[in-house]
């Protein structure tokens, strides 16, 4: 496993669309152990492929719960909504408070092309949309209502 270079906001990468993954084999099970492991060593709870200049459809995540992978997810179901603050790995430093639905239905393969269905509500159901939204070239703040200053960062600590 190795630790990748995240792409920060600014790069076009970013704004680009992702493929779908194809092929299950060694080369994206390493890549999917990359960006886990890159993603911990972050600090963060959530990676997407073009984060780490992969145009591929491949999610990790980890919100405590243990990693979890989506490869060409779909959402199934989206419902709710909540508001809640949002980080992003290319945008280091800078938070803003979105709306997001609270529960979602995704539908994703696995290391090994299988298919699964996932469901999450409230942190899980942020995370998912916001590492999808990287899979379409969109950035976390086209979602957000306010970006938070320094000093409702401190408040929030």
């Amino acid at each position: 496993m190795a630790i990748r270079n995240i792409i920060k906001e600014g790069d076009p990468f970013l704004n680009k669309v992702c493929h779908p993954v194809e092929k299950f084999d060694d080369k994206l099970a390493t890549l999917l152990d990359d960006m886990a492991e890159t993603m911990g060593e972050a600090d963060g709870v959530g990676l997407a492929a073009p984060q780490v200049g992969i145009l591929r459809r491949a999610v990790v995540i980890d919100i405590g719960e243990g990693p979890i992978e989506l490869i060409n997810p779909v959402f199934l179901e989206q419902s709710g909504e909540q508001e809640c603050v949002e980080g992003c790995l290319s945008s280091p430093g800078q938070y803003g408070v979105t709306k997001r639905p609270m529960h979602v239905k995704i539908r994703a393969q696995n290391r090994k092309g299988e298919f699964f269905e996932l469901e999450g509500e409230a942190l899980m159901a942020t995370v998912c949309c916001h590492e999808i939204d990287h899979l379409d070239g969109i950035l976390f703040k086209s979602h957000v209502i306010h970006m938070l200053d320094e000093e409702e960062l401190e408040q929030l600590k």
